[in-house]
């Protein structure tokens, strides 16, 4: 799914309104229906005390077009409109005098000044006040009414993005943002929904089709886009009838020392579990009998030293590398590192040390294949990047990084982002039962494997994290988030693979239909 820019969400209205030739009044009405629609099906006329509460922009314009079909409906409906400016939309003004036509009940004139509508925590607050085109701070007496908002603990729905929000910058006081149960977005959801110091403002989102120009929405290039099993599904390969190991490739995992060699056999069988046709383990000494025991199906080639890795010398030519995962830092491993980097060629993926070592030693960035996959954690990626004020600033900082060296960046969280090329693509899958050790050995044995059997490195990364986290989502279900841990990913791969093809079931709903013509 495509994360629109506000620029090209507003582009896209007017692209409408000119190829569908309808105003941007019927294109609010739109908008408005919708969201009512999205109500009126889950509240079937049950009376609970609405409170609707517009600004005097566009967004406003929408919350008086639900407010109106709700009335008209039979809700319990109380209308407010924050009137600290006379700067009022057009679109606004027009239905304004639309609800006044369907009501005696009309909106309520909420000045800067006066005190706040009692509101019980059992009532619902839709927020209409801001859209995606707030571009100041708010005043004081609407920071308090977002405060209120919240200490009444009423179910609050935003409309769009929650007002207070800025779709594409940080924001600097919380408390001047609503925080929303629910938020129905237009179009697409916003790119903070997605991001750590953002994500909170609201707990769950949904996009509503508001109609927008079909082609436009097909052809625009975003920078951002969402990753779902309808992205990754078209990518997929499947196995051919006669297809052998031989064919599937030879994936490569080294590093382990002395009590991590853990780390190695849970990204070796991810890597096999996921479709690699062989993969070897490179490790020290002290890691051949825990492979070969633990995991029988990897051949494992072992170092020279006992406890760590001091020299990589291989007499097989991988069709993959993950490179590593608990291998420590020790000076020795790092100058075998040096010298494996300064002749493959072979694609690689590099977690853990492996990414402490480039962080400690830049100019082995130089060294690596293009695209190459580094998959950090935070702080490794704070080692990496240096620090950053926000999350807009991570983001960039990432992309310059990733941009300077051609490699993709895997920024692990709970919506895990891809960086590559000046393009950020955000995952959707996995849950906190993922916060555990190991967990990110396997998803570079997942990518890894992925990449052995022919796909190229953007798409493995995209489709391994979908995998890895799906796999945890099936996982959890039988595990709960605090007993899961890293091998059940591994177990559950299969299951995550089979779910690409299960079709979810389409609820029947029945709408209220706005024609927009009619409307004019």
């Amino acid at each position: 799914m495509k994360v629109f820019s506000k620029e090209q969400i507003y582009e896209g209205d007017k692209i409408t309104a000119e190829r569908q030739q309808i105003s941007s009044t019927d294109l609010m009405e739109r908008a408005g229906t919708q969201i009512f629609n999205w109500m009126h099906m889950r509240m079937q006329g049950a009376q609970v005390p609405i409170h609707i509460f517009c600004g005097i922009g566009n967004n406003g314009g929408d919350g008086l077009v639900l407010a109106r079909h709700l009335i008209t409906h039979g809700y319990n409906v109380n209308t407010y409109v924050i009137n600290c400016s006379d700067k009022r939309s057009k679109d606004f003004l027009i239905n304004y005098d639309k609800i006044k036509n369907v009501t005696k009940n009309w909106p309520t004139l909420l000045s800067c000044t006066e005190d706040f509508p009692e509101i019980q925590s059992e009532d619902i607050i839709v927020d209409a006040v801001f859209g995606i085109g707030l571009n100041r701070p708010i005043d004081e007496w609407v920071k308090a009414l977002f405060m209120h908002f919240k200490a009444t603990k009423a179910f609050t729905l935003s409309i769009d993005i929650p007002s207070g929000l800025y779709p594409d910058k940080p924001i600097k006081d919380e408390d001047a943002v609503v925080w929303a149960g629910f938020t129905l977005s237009f179009a697409s959801p916003k790119l903070v929904f997605f991001l750590p110091e953002t994500a909170k403002y609201t707990v769950q989102w949904e996009v509503l089709d508001i109609g927008l120009d079909q082609e436009f929405l097909f052809t625009a290039v975003t920078d951002v886009e969402l990753i779902g099993k309808h992205e990754v599904l078209p990518n997929y390969i499947p196995r051919d009838k006669f297809s052998h190991k031989g064919q599937l490739g030879h994936s490569l995992i080294i590093g382990g020392s002395y009590g991590k060699i853990g780390a190695v056999t849970l990204a070796s069988r991810a890597t096999l579990s996921v479709g690699a046709g062989l993969v070897s383990a490179y490790v020290p000494k002290c890691g051949y009998i825990p492979l070969q025991t633990s995991f029988p199906e990897a051949m494992v080639i072992t170092d020279i030293d006992e406890e760590k890795i001091t020299q990589i010398k291989l007499d097989i030519t991988p069709t993959v590398i993950g490179l590593g995962m608990g291998a420590g830092v020790d000076k020795k491993t790092i100058d075998a590192f040096e010298e494996f980097l300064k002749d493959n060629k072979v694609p690689m993926v590099i977690d853990a040390d492996g990414i402490n070592i480039l962080s400690k030693n830049k100019v082995l960035l130089e060294l690596l294949p293009s695209q190459t996959i580094l998959t950090p954690h935070p702080k490794e990626l704070e080692r990496l990047i240096g620090n950053w004020k926000d999350d807009f600033d991570k983001l960039e900082k990432t992309k310059a990084f990733a941009k300077k060296h051609d490699i993709i960046i895997v920024i692990k969280g709970a919506n895990t982002i891809i960086v590559f090329d000046n393009k950020l693509y955000v995952n959707t899958t996995g849950n906190p039962g993922l916060s555990t050790a190991g967990s990110g050995d396997v998803l570079t044995g997942i990518i890894t494997g992925l990449i052995s059997q022919g796909y190229n490195p953007l798409v493995a990364t995209i489709f391994g994290v979908y995998l890895h986290g799906k796999s945890a989502d099936i996982a959890v279900e039988n595990y709960g988030y605090q007993s899961l841990i890293a091998s059940h990913i591994i177990d559950y791969l299969g299951a995550a693979y089979l779910d690409l093809f299960k079709q979810p079931e389409q609820p029947q709903v029945e709408e209220v239909d706005s024609d927009p013509k009619e409307n004019k």
